[in-house]
């Protein structure tokens, strides 16, 4: 009797596991689910970059918010450039040994048109993933503006110079340097396939023309699957990045919110108008109020030494990330409160786009944005991934230096 009900139970795990798993893919469902029976239709139709799995691999568990963010911003409905897609291995098994999937997760970029598949080695975290995909692209998109520019050539027209300030302005790496060496420009750097970049854009053409009669400033845009080396330069690490430039040097990156008012607000008090000053309140809290929330911005250079004595509790973010910029408030609600304690809780950041920093990143384990570890006297703990919300944040990180409430 105990034997026929171990293997009942047996059996039970068996039906469970494999509808918990599913259940778990499932959700979030922005990646294309491929199997034995479409997959070949469907790269034939598009460029693809797949993500072979099986359900019960931790690696591909860590690896499924960062794959459907990816995604959630590259699936568009209107003319893809890649699709990104997913194959469950433990179903399509013949499938994945026709691609020598050997481990998992295996990720491999189908180029259209092409018989073999590239297969990506990097570190499985946005920026070396958008990155690849790039590279990918980059080849294709080359030949398109290639032809574009020669089209132009022949047909007499140019690129748009300098002295066009106050429009849209399409940058390229003829006209990139001069454009920016002198005066004030805003460049959005981009890339064609990003649904975030899509959205911008009319926004983008909007405030070209809001700000076409202040003689100050440029609006501009440059493709970066196009000219690589230029956004690379500039350190552009996501989609779309708008940097502020003042006589060819960077200043800084727009950090806000992607409105119309917001970046109107942004070029006036980037000018210095007082009126700049009043509308950019929403984009840009007053300096007092920045000192008084006490956000560590840490790096690669003191992030051990900060995180060594005492309780220290780090987001690991990117400034192009939706889940990051909805976080950030709650963020510096979260310092100002630790603040006040009698024992003081170090609340960081630390930006995981930033050149300086992908090595951090990497060391600590972080593969999807935004990624939240406490650290006790150095030590990291588990990996946060409760509600984000003030209290359940408050009463997580109290426990470590034994606060009952605040």
């Amino acid at each position: 009797m105990m034997a026929g009900k171990k293997v009942l139970f047996l059996v039970l795990i068996g039906l469970i596991l494999p509808a918990f798993f599913t259940a778990a893919e499932e959700e979030e469902n922005f990646a294309v689910e491929l199997t034995s029976e479409n997959f070949d239709e469907a790269i034939a139709k598009n460029n693809h970059f797949v993500k072979f799995f099986a359900p019960w691999c931790g690696h591909c568990k860590r690896l499924h918010p960062l794959w459907e963010q990816l995604a959630e911003m590259m699936n568009v409905k209107d003319e893809p450039q890649v699709i990104i897609a997913k194959v469950d291995c433990t179903q399509h098994q013949e499938l994945c040994a026709k691609h020598e999937i050997t481990g998992y997760p295996t990720l491999r970029f189908f180029k259209l048109g092409e018989t073999e598949s590239v297969k990506f080695k990097g570190t499985r975290d946005m920026p070396a993933i958008t990155e690849f995909i790039n590279e990918q692209l980059n080849s294709e998109n080359e030949i398109a503006h290639g032809e574009e520019d020669n089209k132009k050539k022949t047909e007499g027209g140019e690129v748009p110079a300098a002295d066009t300030k106050g429009k849209l302005v399409e940058l390229t790496e003829d006209n990139f340097a001069k454009h920016i060496s002198s005066g004030n420009h805003f460049v959005k750097f981009y890339a064609p396939w990003c649904s975030h970049c899509q959205r911008l854009a009319p926004t983008w053409e909007q405030l070209a023309k809001t700000v076409q009669n202040i003689q100050d400033v440029s609006i501009a845009k440059i493709d970066c699957t196009v000219y690589r080396p230029i956004c690379q330069d500039f350190e552009v690490k996501g989609y779309p990045t708008l940097l502020w430039i003042e006589d060819g040097k960077k200043i800084e990156k727009y950090p806000g919110a992607r409105g119309h008012d917001e970046l109107h607000a942004y070029v006036k008090k980037m000018l210095g108008s007082d009126a700049g000053q009043d509308a950019a309140a929403s984009t840009e809290k007053p300096s007092d109020e920045k000192d008084k929330l006490q956000v560590l911005q840490l790096s690669g250079d003191d992030f051990a030494e900060t995180v060594a004595d005492g309780v220290t509790f780090v987001k690991f973010y990117a400034p192009w990330c939706g889940h990051c910029q909805k976080l950030s408030p709650v963020w510096d609600q979260l310092a100002e409160k630790m603040h006040s304690v009698a024992n003081p809780i170090k609340i960081a950041k630390v930006d995981c786009t930033a050149s300086e920093n992908k090595k951090l990143c990497i060391e600590q384990e972080v593969e999807g944005y935004p990624t939240l570890f406490a650290y006790k006297n150095g030590v990291r703990q588990s990996e946060y991934d409760d509600s984000r919300s003030l209290s359940e944040l408050v009463a997580y990180i109290t426990k470590f230096v034994g606060h009952d409430e605040l």
